[in-house]
């Protein structure tokens, strides 16, 4: 059969990339084909471009802020959970048949109208619209390994748009942060991620400051104590760079917390105390404030930094970007990702002296991915996450130009809402967490969903052996054969074994 193909190319296209794209033509050679993708990815494609840009977005964040300070109570006042936030934004009224809009209605109906009025417009035109843009993307880009590589970073360095001042924000770290950094050094990623203002905002790192600074100073003398904040510096640590099992300790992150202090952004603080600290301007930009910056010398992870200002927390970061631990803690999660849920012991090993060997220069990474056996072997290894699996599945059918509104929907509903894990540690890269039963029963719905859209333009039976070559197993084309409409076909081949795992 001229359509169909060998594990290599099935391997390069699901695991590598993001799936077959209807009607693309196959890679003749799966290894050429990933390597060539590292020199023509495009990292602001037009429909990214094309996202409200960060000075709007975070003008509307101070414009809120400032708004909410005039009406006691007000910025207090919690926004709803994530879980259903993406859908249903429009200011028209919910549906009754859609469950996730009524949801929303009723998060939002007990808060403040400021609020409420910030948390529409924030998630209905910036977030809905960011997550839109990276689906559409991700179903067109002529580098799906790649992008692939975004969205692994982009979760690797998480936040979570379920807190108020990140919404609008989040999208754009992935869009600034990591797209701009994909094909550079980690050290570069690094330290645009930690600066960038929704991983300032996220982690309270802003408003983190230092006791002996100058404003820490003049608090002290009111009685009140300078509020230094932790979480920045001890994520960088665990989750960022080093890893949990590095043996760095809790004094550790106190001395990295007090050496980022100074470290906020711009323009979201108003009267007397911005002036104060020095961080006016345009809103939504890194600036450091030497107000708020804990003097002294550091020490971190055995090592002393005498540097004043912000270049002590960039010197620590780019000592933490090439370290060893760091370089085993990232060549195990790529590992986890590419080959299986428990990383091959041999690969790691290989990443890792990459790693080290390059500065942490990522191609190089990339390419021993490509190049090392065990990304190659067991076929299905790797169980496709709600994002992974939605991807694929809009692919299969030769999506594009999806409503952002529709994508965001899909995402809620299948329990892995975009750019919102709820926890820094991102989302989980192993089947258990997405294999469950309730899981793969919205799995089926989600499919039919899109099966009832493209059952008239695609035929299953033939599209099967696109999709998955040699991968194709009997059972699955049994119960293509007998289906008992296009429709149905259709969904079976997307929550087919084959299509969960790649």
């Amino acid at each position: 059969m001229t359509s169909s193909y060998l594990a290599p190319t099935y391997l390069a296209l699901g695991r590598f990339g993001l799936g077959a794209r209807r009607g693309e033509p196959l890679p003749d050679d799966p290894k050429r084909w990933l390597t060539a993708q590292l020199d023509r990815f495009e990292p602001k494609p037009p429909v990214i471009a094309a996202v409200p840009p960060r000075a709007e977005v975070a003008q509307q964040l101070a414009d809120y802020l400032e708004a909410t300070r005039a009406v006691p109570g007000l910025r207090q006042a919690a926004p709803p959970k994530p879980a259903a936030m993406p859908a249903a934004m429009a200011e028209a009224p919910a549906r009754p048949d859609d469950p996730v809009a009524v949801a929303m209605k009723d998060q939002l109906a007990g808060l403040p109208d400021e609020t409420r009025k910030f948390i529409q417009k924030s998630v209905r035109d910036n977030y809905v619209a960011a997550v839109g843009a990276r689906a559409n993307a991700a179903l067109v880009t002529p580098a799906p390994f790649v992008e692939r590589l975004v969205h692994f970073w982009a979760n690797h360095f998480a936040v979570s748009a379920d807190k108020l001042p990140v919404i609008g924000l989040s999208g754009l770290l992935e869009f600034e942060a990591i797209r701009p950094n994909v094909m550079g050094r980690f050290a570069d990623m690094l330290l645009a991620v930690e600066r960038h203002p929704a991983m300032l905002l996220y982690l309270d790192q802003a408003q983190s400051v230092g006791p002996s600074s100058r404003i820490g100073r003049f608090v002290a003398l009111r009685g009140r104590k300078a509020g230094l904040n932790e979480n920045l510096g001890r994520e960088i640590l665990e989750l960022h760079t080093v890893g949990v099992r590095s043996g760095y300790t809790q004094a550790d992150v106190t001395e990295f917390a007090r050496a980022l202090t100074g470290w906020t952004v711009s323009g979201l603080l108003r009267g007397p105390s911005a002036r104060g600290i020095g961080v006016a301007g345009p809103p939504g930009e890194f600036v450091f404030a030497d107000a708020i910056h804990e003097p002294g010398a550091r020490t971190i992870l055995g090592r002393r930094y005498d540097q004043q200002g912000e270049a002590q927390a960039r010197a620590i970061l780019l000592d933490l970007a090439s370290h060893p631990a760091t370089a085993r803690h990232i060549a195990t999660k790529l590992a986890r990702h590419f080959a299986a849920d428990d990383p091959p012991p041999a690969l790691v090993a290989r990443l890792e002296a990459a790693f080290l060997r390059s500065g942490g220069d990522l191609p190089t990474l990339y390419r021993v991915l490509i190049d090392s056996p065990e990304t190659w072997s067991q076929p299905g290894a790797k169980f496709r996450s709600p994002w992974d699996w939605t991807v694929a599945a809009l692919r299969a059918v030769g999506a594009k130009d999806l409503k952002a509104q529709q994508v965001a929907g899909i995402m809620n509903q299948l329990g892995q809402p975009v750019w919102k894990p709820g926890s820094p540690a991102g989302y989980d890269d192993i089947a258990p967490t997405w294999a469950g039963p309730d899981a793969l029963v919205r799995r089926v719905e989600a499919a039919d969903r899109i099966a009832a859209r493209a059952a008239d333009v695609t035929d299953a039976r033939a599209l099967a052996p696109q999709l998955l070559g040699d991968g194709l197993t009997p059972a699955t084309a049994q119960a293509l054969a007998r289906a008992e409409s296009p429709g149905q076909a259709l969904a079976l081949l997307l929550v087919s074994p084959e299509m969960l795992r790649r």
